[in-house]
């Protein structure tokens, strides 16, 4: 079954609290570690990550070692630390699938009956796994089907705009890139089709593109971002940053937002609502409003709608202001209540 983030993260905070184990599919870098370590925080869980495909078999059991007539099996490690846990623990198996045959067999006893050998798992110690999908050139060979049916329930991450732009936004993502994947979503994520040694775009990548933007000369700006999302789509990205740097600064339309011009395009469209909403603040936001309902009344709703929502998440104290507040009323208010 496919989910997005959001669903992905809702699932977890419902799974996570009552112990039911979780298995995340999907392919590489769109996020699945990152919704775990936010899932555990949001429940309040500590987070372990284990990464089953350095481990040998004999690793989730203990070592042998010698008490008198006898030989017991300590635990080690990561086993130590979750038999040790007296808070809640999130113990997350990543990369579950590039695990051998045998280190998988070796955590059936951990996720089902919850002990290995004469050592139980605290009840406040919780299981979720991860992994790539066999067709995502990952080393994947697949999980075996006991394994699999240890968990309460399968489900694959799929990568959206709108899960990956709030991101962007509450993470202070440069506008420009922002706005050129929600003009161009189909980038977020390209499959790759080769076994080259080279990179594609995903949103672990699009984020390497990110924190390299304002670092590289712009004679350096394909190599670097090539480097990073694969030469198709960064020739994409240096095109609509010539439109983007082309455009009237922020700063130019604020201070003279009745008359500063409106683009026609939508590649420049999102340009503007999305650098619009960076540069928003408690003193200007009653300027970049008389903008915005100038986009509604010239038939640009979706974007009025971006630009409100993105400059509201970025700073949320902005829903405080007298200007916003006379907005509810207004077409503005409907279009960011969604009606």
């Amino acid at each position: 079954m496919k989910v997005n983030p959001e669903q992905l993260f809702a699932l977890l905070c419902a799974f996570i609290p009552k112990r039911l184990p979780v298995l995340i599919t999907g392919p590489a870098g769109v996020g699945k570690s990152d919704i775990v370590d936010q899932a555990a925080n949001e429940t309040g869980h500590g987070l372990l990550i284990s990464h089953p495909v350095v481990e040998d078999p004999t690793d989730s059991k203990g070592l042998p070692f010698p008490m008198g007539n006898i030989a017991r099996f300590l635990p080690f490690g990561d086993l130590e630390r979750a038999l040790s846990a007296t808070t809640p623990l999130l113990w997350f198996l990543d990369d579950l699938g590039q695990a051998s045959p045998a280190v998988q067999a070796a955590k059936m006893q951990l996720l089902l009956a919850r002990r290995i050998g004469e050592h139980v798992l605290p009840d406040c110690v919780t299981f979720v796994a991860a992994t790539n999908r066999r067709s995502d050139n990952a080393g994947v060979t697949g999980i075996l089907d006991p394994v699999i049916s240890r968990f309460a329930t399968v489900v694959e991450l799929e990568p959206t705009i709108d899960a990956w732009t709030g991101w962007a936004v509450r993470s202070n993502v440069p506008a420009e890139l922002i706005a050129f994947l929600r003009f161009r979503p189909d980038l977020l994520y390209v499959q790759k089709k080769s076994r080259d040694i080279e990179n594609s775009a995903s949103p672990r990548t699009w984020g390497f593109v990110a924190k390299t933007m304002g670092v590289v000369q712009k004679d350096l700006e394909l190599i670097s971002y090539a480097g990073s999302v694969g030469e198709a789509a960064a020739t994409e990205l240096i095109s609509f940053l010539g439109i983007y740097r082309q455009l009237p600064s922020p700063d130019a339309i604020l201070l003279s937002p009745d008359s500063a011009p409106i683009p026609e395009t939508p590649a420049a469209l999102y340009a503007v609502s999305t650098a619009l909403a960076a540069h928003s603040t408690e003193g200007n936001f009653d300027r970049v409003l008389t903008y915005n309902d100038r986009l509604i009344g010239e038939g640009h709703r979706e974007f009025a709608a971006l630009l409100a929502r993105d400059a509201i998440r970025r700073k949320p104290e902005l829903q405080n202001t007298h200007a916003f507040i006379r907005a509810q009323g207004s077409a503005l208010g409907q279009i960011i209540r969604g009606q």
